[in-house]
C-alpha cells in the first residue's frame, strides 16, 4: 500500500482559502484498501455554506464580465496545473477510493483534458439570428450563465466528476459550491491548489465535503441558482423534490444491458463484457450490469467469458502494478453485492466464478469477480444496479426477446449490442431505451466529448454530461430584440 509524498489537504476550501470553517466536528477518512485512517476533515456547517454561497455571488458578476476568451485562458491553465500534478493526485485518489493506480492516472488526465476541452467549447458557444414578423425588428440569441451551481459529486470518480461540472461551468461564467462525499474528498481538495495556481478568482469554486443532510441544505439554499448531480436515482429523486424550480442537471443510475446477438464476435463480446463489469470494481453507472445473450451462442459466450476473466482479472492492492480490480469503496456497496448474491443462491442460480468477499485481505471490501449464469429477469441481479464486480448472464430466445429484456427496466443510461449485421446494429441503436448505445465495444466505453445521459421516460436523470451539450445545460438561452425602424 502506497503512502503519499505530501500530506493531503484536510480543510474545507471556501472562496480561495483552506479553512476549518465554523465546525467543531471532524470526520475520519478510511482507505478501503488498507483499512487505515488516512485523514480527517471538518464537518461543514450552515454558516460555512452561507459564506460559500455569498462569496460565489460576489465573484460571479466580474467573472461573467471578464469575457469568454479570458475565462478560457484560465481554464486552460487549470488543465495544465492538473497535468503537472497527475502522479500526486492519482496516488491520493487510489488511496481514498480504492481503484487501481492505473485507473486513477487515467481519471486525472481526463479531468485535466475536460478543462482544455470546455475552454475551447465556450469560445464556440454560438448564438443565432432569428426572423421576425416585424420587419423593423432584429432578434438574436446568446447563451448566458445561470449563476451559482450547487454541485454534488459521487465517490467513484472523485476528481473526474468534479471536472465534468466545474470545467464547463467556469468556462461559461458560472460559480460553484461543490459537495463531494465525506469518504472521498481528498483528491478534490488537493486539486484546489491547481485552481488557485491557475488564477481562478476566489469565490468561483468552494469545496465543502458533507453528508446527505448537508447536501439537502445545499440544494435548498436560496442562493443556489441551479443544481448538478451525479449519483444514484434514489438520491436524484430526493434532490428533485427539494430543489423546486431550480434547473437540474442530473446523471443518475444505470443498469447497463449488453446484448450479444447470434452473429456476434463472441470473443470480442466476452472481453468487453468482462472489462465493463470489473472496471472500477463495477462501481460505474455504465458498467456491464446485465448481459443478454442469444440462446444459440450462450454456451460459447459463457466459455469465452470464463477463459478471459480467469486469465485477466487480478484482485489486489490498488498500488500493485499487477492489480486491475481493487476493493469496493465502502461497506454499503459490499452489502448490496452480498444481498444480490444471496438472492441468486436462494434461487439456485449457477455461480460460475467468484461469489463473495475474498478472505485474508487488509479489509473486508475485496470482492471476487463474479459470473452468474442463466439469471432470471426478476432476480435482484437483473432488476437492480448491483454496482459491483459481477457479470449476470441472461438468456434470450431471439432478437426481439433480447430487446424486450433490455428495455424492461426503469433505468436507461447506456447499453451495448454485439452484432456483425449493420441492420441489426441500427435497430438496437434506435430501439434500445438508453441515452447511448455502443456497438461492438464495452458498455463502459466513455469519452470526454460524449453527450452522456439517460433516455426519456427512465429514472436516469436529464441533461447531458460531455462536450458542448453540458455548456447548453449550464447556461440559459437569452433573446435580444432590436427595433431598427422609426
Amino acid at each position: 500500500m502506497s503512502s503519499l509524498p505530501t500530506p493531503p489537504r484536510t480543510q474545507l476550501f471556501i472562496a480561495g482559502e483552506f479553512t476549518d470553517g465554523q465546525s467543531t466536528e471532524r470526520v475520519d477518512i478510511t482507505s478501503p484498501g488498507s483499512g487505515e485512517v488516512i485523514a480527517s476533515i471538518p464537518v461543514p456547517t450552515q454558516a460555512d455554506l452561507d459564506l460559500a454561497v455569498a462569496k460565489a455571488h460576489e465573484a460571479k458578476t466580474a467573472w461573467r464580465k471578464l469575457g469568454v476568451f479570458a475565462r478560457a485562458a484560465i481554464c486552460h491553465r487549470v488543465g495544465d496545473a492538473l497535468e503537472a500534478r497527475v502522479d500526486e493526485l492519482a496516488k491520493l485518489q487510489s488511496l481514498e477510493q480504492g481503484k487501481p493506480l492505473e485507473e486513477s492516472l487515467a481519471d486525472v488526465k481526463e479531468a485535466a483534458q475536460l478543462f482544455h476541452l470546455h475552454a475551447e467549447d465556450a469560445m464556440r458557444l454560438y448564438g443565432e439570428t432569428l426572423p421576425s414578423n416585424d420587419i423593423n425588428k432584429r432578434q438574436m440569441t446568446t447563451r448566458a450563465p445561470i449563476g451559482v451551481f450547487g454541485i454534488i459529486t459521487p465517490w467513484n470518480f472523485p476528481l473526474l466528476m468534479f471536472a465534468e461540472f466545474v470545467a464547463p461551468g467556469l468556462a461559461t461564467g458560472n460559480a460553484h459550491v461543490v459537495k463531494p462525499p465525506t469518504n472521498t474528498p481528498l483528491t478534490v481538495l488537493a486539486a484546489m491548489d491547481a485552481i488557485v495556481e491557475a488564477g481562478v478568482p476566489a469565490g468561483l469554486v468552494s469545496v465543502l465535503p458533507g453528508g446527505g443532510d448537508f447536501g439537502a441544505a445545499l440544494v435548498s439554499h436560496p442562493g443556489i441558482d441551479a443544481v448538478g448531480f451525479i449519483g444514484s436515482s434514489a438520491t436524484a429523486a430526493k434532490i428533485q423534490a427539494t430543489a423546486g424550480l431550480k434547473p437540474l442537471l442530473i446523471e443518475a443510475s444505470g443498469n447497463g444491458p449488453v446484448v450479444v446477438l447470434a452473429d456476434a464476435n463472441i470473443k470480442r463480446a466476452a472481453k468487453a463484457a468482462v472489462d465493463g463489469a470489473f472496471y472500477c470494481a463495477g462501481q460505474v453507472c455504465c458498467a456491464t450490469e446485465r448481459v443478454i445473450v442469444h440462446r444459440d451462442v450462450h454456451e460459447e459466450f459463457v466459455a469465452a467469458v470464463l477463459e478471459y476473466a480467469k486469465e485477466t482479472v487480478v484482485l489486489g492492492d490498488p498500488f500493485d502494478p499487477k492489480t486491475n480490480l481493487g476493493p469496493l469503496n465502502n461497506e454499503g456497496v459490499a452489502e448490496k453485492m452480498d444481498r444480490h448474491l444471496a438472492d441468486a443462491r436462494e434461487r439456485g442460480l449457477n455461480i460460475l466464478m467468484g461469489g463473495g468477499r475474498r478472505e485474508g485481505q487488509a479489509t473486508d471490501l475485496y470482492y471476487e469477480f463474479t459470473v452468474v449464469d442463466d439469471v432470471p429477469v426478476d432476480s435482484l441481479l437483473s432488476r437492480e444496479e448491483s454496482f459491483g464486480p459481477v457479470l449476470p448472464i441472461i438468456i434470450a430466445e431471439d432478437d426481439d426477446d433480447a430487446l424486450r429484456i433490455a428495455n424492461d427496466d426503469p433505468l436507461g443510461l447506456q447499453g451495448a449490442v454485439f452484432t456483425e449485421n449493420l441492420t441489426k446494429a441500427f435497430r438496437f441503436m434506435e430501439e434500445m431505451e438508453v441515452g447511448q448505445v455502443i456497438v461492438n465495444d464495452s458498455n463502459g466505453w466513455w469519452d470526454v466529448n460524449m453527450p452522456f445521459g439517460g433516455a426519456g421516460g427512465k429514472g436516469t436523470g436529464w441533461g447531458r454530461i460531455g462536450g458542448m451539450y453540458t455548456l447548453h445545460d449550464m447556461t440559459y438561452l437569452r433573446n435580444g430584440v432590436i427595433h431598427i425602424g422609426e
